[in-house]
């Protein structure tokens, strides 16, 4: 096989750096919330405590404490929402070019707010801690595994008030999300409908698509089907199941991507022109290929197996009518402004959920503000493409904190 560079779309490139000044270097933050004296009660009606958070934050809080945004990570994203943590990192962070001076989340003006979801890898507890220690577990220890509780949308959204109580923000000027982070943007506004002033939900929905649910099912099957899954006890054994998680990855990614990207992008170019290898093992034969193959392969090092299948669960449970009774139920009680924006080329949340979501709205009288942006990047538009977004973002934030004055 061929130990060529793989092809990767400049666009596609995650934290790249765009025009104008960041944040410069952050920090991660730790907290414990939830004691054993006052644990979490999650939706299925266990506890769980104490839960350690990551979190990290940008720009002041006002002497009025009025100016605070949550910003919700998707599925596989983290509390590393911008800049960089330290000089040697090669990365910023996964919205960095959203985020900064001026920017449509201006750290000049607004203070943000990030943190990693329960069940997830990135320093906030989850099914890679240790039990005993209450830390990330090292390679030959007894981690969660499987043994950790069934979480929800839910239960991440009370992890993520908990931290905003701490944090001394008793009202949220917004809450900002995409994907999995919408979802829990809708959590916010149903469940705590006083505690924010608006709503901003990019490219999701009040639930999951039979479809995106049929994808995360063929990722998880990718991952337990692994030799070196182990039952979820694969840190014991020193292993971890990478093929699986790759692929689960290499799935997923699909679904982010659009038609028209992928076409224009790689179309059927081979990897290497001058020459066809004409073997049916050969898996980076097109571009296409590559790329894939290597999105498995940078995610396997930041992502723990068992966090993947339990966000995925997650996501496939979250049904804001269920929960409620209705969508507009569910959103009726607050008297947030919410902004919608939704994809041409996003077949995972099409439109049609957005709209959805937007006549809930008007139904139950809130203020609502709907844009279906032209973009040809599918579900990771609201990642790449920003300038539509900020256009957006700018005027709607500032006009909601100009309300609430």
């Amino acid at each position: 096989m061929s130990s060529a560079a793989p092809v990767v779309p400049d666009e596609l490139v995650e934290g790249s750096q765009g025009p104008g000044p960041g944040v410069g270097l952050v920090e991660t933050r730790y907290v414990e919330l939830f004691g054993v004296d006052r644990p979490l009660v999650l939706a299925n009606g266990e506890t769980l405590g104490p839960i350690r958070v990551a979190y990290e934050t940008y720009g002041e809080l006002s002497p009025r404490g009025d100016n605070a945004i949550f910003v919700c990570h998707a599925l596989t994203g983290d509390a590393h929402l911008a800049g960089k943590r330290d000089l040697n990192d090669k990365k910023s962070g996964w919205w960095n070019d959203l985020v900064g001076p001026g920017r449509g989340l201006d750290t000049n003006r607004y203070f943000l707010i990030c943190a990693n979801v329960l069940g997830g890898c990135q320093g906030t507890t989850g099914p890679n801690f240790d039990r005993a220690t209450g830390r990330t577990v090292e390679v030959g220890g007894k981690a969660w595994g499987l043994k950790f509780p069934f979480i929800t949308v839910s239960d991440m959204v009370q992890v993520h008030a908990e931290l905003v109580r701490h944090l001394g923000v008793t009202k949220l000027l917004a809450v900002v999300g995409g994907s999995l982070g919408g979802m829990q943007v809708l959590e916010w506004a149903a469940r705590f409908p006083e505690r924010l002033g608006a709503a901003v939900i990019l490219a999701s929905a009040a639930r999951l698509s039979a479809q995106g649910i049929a994808f995360n099912a063929v990722g998880r099957r990718a991952i337990v089907t692994d030799p070196n899954f182990h039952e979820g006890n694969y840190f014991e054994v020193g292993t971890r199941p990478t093929k699986g998680l790759a692929l689960a990855r290499m799935v997923a990614h699909i679904t982010y991507l659009s038609e028209a990207s992928i076409e224009l992008k790689f179309g059927r170019r081979l990897q290497h022109a001058e020459s066809l290898a004409f073997d049916l093992m050969h898996d980076t034969e097109f571009q296409v290929e590559s790329y894939l193959n290597y999105q498995g392969k940078r995610f396997v090092e930041r992502f723990d197996a068992n966090s993947y299948l339990y966000l995925t669960r997650a996501m496939d449970y979250f049904d804001l009518a269920e929960s409620y009774g209705s969508i507009k139920q569910a959103l009726e009680r607050t008297d947030a402004r919410f902004l919608i924006t939704s994809y041409t080329t996003d077949w995972l949340f099409p439109t049609s959920q957005s709209v959805e979501l937007v006549n809930a709205l008007v139904a139950a009288r809130r203020h609502v503000t709907y844009a279906e942006l032209e973009s040809p990047y599918g579900h990771d538009s609201f990642l790449l493409e920003v300038d539509p977004l900020e256009r957006l973002l700018k005027p709607f934030l500032e006009q909601t904190w100009a309300a609430l004055k």
